[in-house]
């Protein structure tokens, strides 16, 4: 930048001294003074770097709000298409609802009509004659009553209430890495404490223990977080009917208010519970063909009876039968009926859902009703995504929408509740043990990061799908 000179004037301290020109300023300065006019260019360089990175940054923020903005615009024009569609068809529905009420209305106002022309002409009526049809005005007075409070602002908040919960299902589609990971098992059907055999119901508490009924090896472990290996919680004594035995548990829940676990013990044909701080188990119902089991936030336990083709709830500690809750008339298809019921569901509701393992679909039974509603499958047998093959784990999200294992189609499978078809979330794949491959899917449960947890029967492992964060 700059060489010896002979000696002048330095432009900055004016004394006569050795020179340097800069020749970006063509100006000269003796050594101490250009020394100290190189490190103010460098300073002036690296402001401008500075303000450079500044204008870069502000250019792709611009960029991102661009971006942002679009798909918020896609959002936007996604919600109302959406919203437009359901309720058109909603509108659809009432029509030919409310034109069938009517019809029907009409055709017995008919009826009745008709009567009373004919005993008019008659003319052979009495006092039972008169209450009869007074009786049958009012009747339909009330009835044309309550097709048209159909319509008051109560019915329409929930009817509004119910629309937007639809389209919410719709828009808020989570998606899970198609790959999963192998938390638990996976090394081979075994006894020791690295494996699983035939691991068929799953658990998972506040703190992502998972807690897994060892169908194979009659013994409930439970896997805490990042551990390679599990703990015999239950059982592992081999099998039997002893108090310290089970045989062939098909499902467990962890009851955290009395730090037990509650245990389908399916082949002793019995409930129990076993409290871990002392390993002590008691007989909580017994005599019954128990497959799966889950609790409401009230603290029903509600039991899977698949000799009866019923589910059956108990208060924690009531004795007797229970209460046919789901089911209960036979084998049969049904809408009031199961074919062999094996994993439930209860949610904040207490509606019930429940495999409906033979029928080939998921049943939805609101509390207190005489027949449930088909909610995914319902179709026959098969592998369209309007259909199931001998479904098996069932949780619902927060959003009501229903994810079943669809156990010989190797893999799980979301349905809103309404829709004609579900679609893929993980596996379908084909049979398989790699970490996009299920092989039989049993259990089903989300932890509280809303990541998916798979039993994998035939791979003897659990799997976790991790939520894909947008």
């Amino acid at each position: 930048m700059a060489m010896a000179n002979n000696r002048k004037l330095c432009f900055v301290c004016n004394k006569d001294k050795i020179i340097y020109p800069c020749r970006g300023c063509s100006k000269e300065f003796c050594f101490e003074d250009l020394t100290k006019h190189l490190q103010n260019l460098n300073e002036d360089f690296n402001t401008i770097i500075n303000d450079y990175d500044q204008f870069r940054d502000e250019i792709n923020q611009k960029q991102l709000v661009s971006s942002t903005m679009k798909q918020i615009d896609q959002w936007e024009k996604k919600s109302i298409e959406l919203i437009q569609q359901t309720a058109q068809r909603y509108r659809s529905i009432l029509i030919e609802k409310e034109g069938e009420n009517f019809d029907k209305l009409k055709r017995k106002f008919d009826e009745i009509t008709e009567k009373m022309k004919k005993v008019q002409k008659e003319d052979e009526f009495n006092e039972l004659d008169l209450n009869y049809f007074k009786d049958q005005l009012m009747q339909m007075k009330k009835h044309s009553e309550n097709l048209l409070e159909m319509n008051s602002n109560e019915n329409s908040q929930i009817f509004v209430e119910k629309l937007l919960k639809t389209v919410a299902q719709k828009l808020i589609l989570r998606k899970w890495k198609q790959s999963g990971s192998t938390i638990c098992g996976g090394n081979g059907k075994g006894d020791k404490l690295n494996q699983l055999s035939d691991p068929v119901g799953i658990f998972i508490d506040k703190l992502q223990n998972i807690f897994i009924a060892d169908l194979g090896n009659h013994r409930i472990v439970r896997w805490k977080r990042n551990e390679n290996q599990g703990t015999i919680v239950a059982g592992g004594n081999g099998r039997g009917n002893s108090l310290n035995q089970l045989n062939e548990p098909t499902d467990v829940i962890f009851d955290e208010q009395n730090n037990s676990i509650i245990i389908a013990d399916c082949e002793n044909r019995r409930v129990m519970r076993w409290f871990l701080n002392t390993n002590q188990s008691e007989i909580l119902i017994d005599n019954i063909s128990c497959w799966r089991l889950t609790m409401d936030k009230f603290g029903f336990v509600y039991v899977s009876d698949w000799g009866k083709d019923e589910v059956r709830r108990w208060k924690i500690g009531e004795k007797g039968e229970g209460r046919v809750v789901a089911g209960g008339n036979g084998k049969g298809d049904q809408l009031n009926q199961f074919k062999c019921p094996t994993f439930l569901f209860v949610d904040d509701e207490q509606s019930l859902y429940v495999s409906d393992v033979e029928n080939h679909r998921v049943m939805k039974w609101r509390k207190d009703a005489q027949e449930g509603i088909v909610v995914a499958g319902g179709n026959g047998k098969g592998e369209n995504l309007n259909q199931l093959s001998h479904p098996r784990g069932v949780t619902v999200d927060h959003e009501g929408r229903i994810y079943v294992a669809d156990y010989v189609n190797h893999r799980i499978m979301r349905w809103c509740e309404g829709d004609e078809e579900g679609e893929i979330t993980v596996g379908g794949n084909g049979e398989g043990n790699e970490p996009n491959q299920l092989f039989y899917p049993f259990g089903l449960s989300f932890d509280g990061e809303r990541n998916l947890y798979v039993g994998d029967y035939r791979n003897h492992r659990i799997q976790r799908f991790d939520l894909v964060h947008l």
